[in-house]
C-alpha cells in the first residue's frame, strides 16, 4: 500500500488549504480551482490534468511535482518552489509567477501566454526580470 493518500478526482474547489502538507499525494484530475494553497507542501505529488486555476499557490513546494496537462490558468505561483516539476503541457496563462524557481523543470508545450515572470528562475537557470 501506497504511503501517499490517493485524492484523484477530488473536488477542492474554494477549499482553504494554506500551509497543509500534501507532499507526495495523488491529485490526479482534481478540482481545486480558486483553492488557496499558499505555504503548502506539494512537493512530489502528483496532478495529472488537475484544474488549479485561479488557485493561490504562492510559496507554495512544488518541487519534483508532476503537473502534466494541469490547468493553472491565472494561479498565483509568486514565489513557489517548482525545481524539478514536470510541467509538460500545463496551461500557465495569466499566472503570477514572479519570484517563482524552475530551475530544472520541465516546460515542454507549456502555455505561459500572458504570465508574468518577473525575477523567475527558468528552467535553463537563467533569471528573467
Amino acid at each position: 500500500m501506497s504511503p501517499f493518500a490517493v485524492l484523484a478526482e477530488a473536488d477542492f474547489e474554494g477549499a482553504i488549504l494554506k500551509g497543509v502538507d500534501l507532499h507526495g499525494v495523488v491529485l490526479n484530475k482534481a478540482n481545486l480551482k480558486n483553492s488557496m494553497l499558499a505555504d503548502s507542501d506539494l512537493s512530489g505529488a502528483t496532478l495529472t490534468g488537475a484544474d488549479l486555476s485561479g488557485a493561490d499557490l504562492s510559496d507554495a513546494d512544488l518541487s519534483d511535482a508532476d503537473l502534466f496537462n494541469a490547468n493553472l490558468e491565472g494561479a498565483n505561483l509568486k514565489g513557489a518552489n517548482l525545481r524539478g516539476a514536470y510541467l509538460r503541457g500545463v496551461n500557465l496563462r495569466g499566472a503570477l509567477m514572479t519570484d517563482s524557481d524552475m530551475t530544472s523543470a520541465n516546460l515542454t508545450g507549456a502555455d505561459i501566454y500572458g504570465a508574468i515572470l518577473t525575477n523567475a528562475v527558468m528552467p535553463d537557470g537563467k533569471i528573467h526580470g
